[in-house]
């Protein structure tokens, strides 16, 4: 049954190209990384600071204070598509900073049991093959501080690298641009625009493989995938504010709003745009220990009969610090809190002044 799943997910994944932009493409660039930002539901436009800031909003980047490293692993689907990040900043002088992470989704020691019945109709176990399909994306981030004070900005250049197995392959290229400010009385605000000329994927496709796989037949019975698709523009607007009590706790409360230009199934939906909020919150006792819990992509579900279903995806954390060293977990569900597809995520941040 797996086997049959992945290579309908293969099929569907070829058939879904085109030379017009797509309501979804280039989706495992959205998933998120850090398991801090996850168990606050994404929002963390606003306020992120570290390392990860070069996914979440690159102006963020300006705030480190030395060399950081960060690393995240979860698996989706029962564990058959592992998610896996990693991600390295530094800064250049007092008032920029740049970044570099890479990203992989992949389905690994995929069996190909499309020719295990050969010409004759028998059943032949060497004809089995073994392929990959994976998505890689590659992020350079650069940020620096404007003469503003308080405002930084920061973008991303974006190589996308899709592969599955011998039957095909893509090349993409975009840009990411994103703001933050923050006000006096301790307000922060950020903008992030992905995909902002949109992301442009170049596909080359395996004829022949590709019949293989799918029966598909050139001007017969079906007409090859178009070879290239855009990733429309999408906008992250985030407000945060972190209060103090009683010098050892912490209280972080974080606000998104998301939007695609494109109609969804958000829970604001137009023929323009599509909005969906997300709203996040952290404990923390002395900068030590967190608590996280976010509520996000609420979406109206078309049921059975025509009606329609609000539903919202839930997502809990806990995160440890000790000086330059902060381990995160993640407990997300990657669709609504009505299935029970749960994920558990962890996430690793080194900061290299505790080497100084």
């Amino acid at each position: 049954m797996k086997n049959y799943l992945v290579i309908l997910f293969i099929c569907l994944s070829l058939t879904s190209f085109g030379q017009t932009a797509r309501k979804y493409s280039n989706e495992f660039m959205n998933i998120g990384v850090d398991a801090a930002a996850l168990g606050m539901s994404n929002a963390v436009t606003s306020h992120t600071r570290n390392v990860n800031s070069g996914y979440w909003n690159p102006a963020g980047l300006v705030n480190i204070e030395d060399k950081e490293l960060a690393l995240m692993h979860s698996s989706y689907f029962a564990n058959i598509a592992n998610y896996n990040y990693i991600g390295f900043a530094m800064p250049l002088d007092d008032r920029s900073a740049i970044g570099l992470s890479v990203i992989r989704f992949g389905v690994d020691d995929i069996l190909d049991t499309t020719q295990l019945i050969d010409e004759q109709g028998n059943i032949n176990y060497d004809r089995i093959n073994i392929f990959s399909t994976a998505d890689y994306g590659v992020t350079f981030s650069y940020a620096r501080k404007l003469p503003i004070d308080g405002l930084n900005y920061g973008i991303n250049a974006k190589v996308i690298r899709r592969v599955i197995g011998d039957f095909a392959s893509a090349w993409g290229f975009g840009f990411d641009a994103g703001i933050q400010f923050e006000s006096d009385n301790n307000w922060k605000f950020g903008v992030m625009a992905r995909d902002i000329t949109t992301t442009y994927n170049s596909w080359t496709i395996d004829e022949d493989e590709f019949e293989k796989i799918s029966g598909a037949i050139d001007g017969q019975n079906q007409t090859l995938p178009e070879k290239s698709e855009l990733t429309l523009p999408k906008l992250e607007l985030g407000m945060s504010k972190e209060w103090t009590f009683h010098y050892d706790y912490t209280l972080l409360a974080a606000f998104n709003l998301n939007a695609r230009f494109a109609e969804t199934n958000d829970i604001i939906s137009t023929s323009f745009a599509s909005i969906a909020p997300a709203l996040g919150f952290q404990f923390g006792y002395t900068d030590l220990v967190f608590l996280r819990a976010g509520v996000g992509n609420f979406q109206n579900e078309l049921q059975i009969d025509n009606s329609e279903n609000l539903t919202f995806q839930p997502n809990f954390g806990v995160g440890f610090k000790y000086k330059g060293i902060e381990i995160d977990y993640a407990f997300t569900d990657i669709g609504d809190q009505s299935a029970a597809l749960y994920s558990n995520v962890f996430s690793v941040k080194i900061d290299f002044s505790i080497f100084r």
